[in-house]
């Protein structure tokens, strides 16, 4: 859980923040299922709606920061953009960017002792 928390390089702060933006958009979705199925309580789309709206820029200004210094194809990061729609995107694009090679020493560590670009062609 520590390592989580580590943010000393920008795919450990991709990492952070994707899963972070994620959190916050089910968050939103249940607050929004209470709010307009169960017409309970808004209380959920008060919280979280500010949290995710935060997250969500926070995660787009780090995604293009760690496409410029991991120096990421377009492809790449129009993916890891547009994974910022669906929920929980960003955890799916940022597991399939670790298995890819595009995360630096994350993806070196699930790789194993081969380097990303020797066991995966990047686009």
């Amino acid at each position: 859980m520590r390592e989580f928390f580590n943010l000393s390089t920008s795919a450990k702060r991709f990492r952070f923040i994707a899963v972070t933006e994620a959190l916050t958009w089910v968050g939103l979705l249940v607050g929004m299922f209470f709010k307009h199925v169960t017409q309970t309580t808004e209380i959920g789309v008060k919280i979280f709606g500010p949290i995710h709206g935060l997250a969500f820029a926070l995660f787009v200004v780090i995604a293009l920061a760690t496409a410029r210094e991991l120096r990421w194809s377009w492809q790449v990061t129009g993916l890891a953009l547009l994974s910022s729609i669906p929920p929980v995107g960003t955890v799916v694009f940022e597991w399939w960017a670790v298995r890819k090679g595009h995360l630096a020493e994350l993806s070196k560590r699930y790789l194993g002792s081969k380097t990303p670009t020797e066991s995966v062609p990047v686009p």
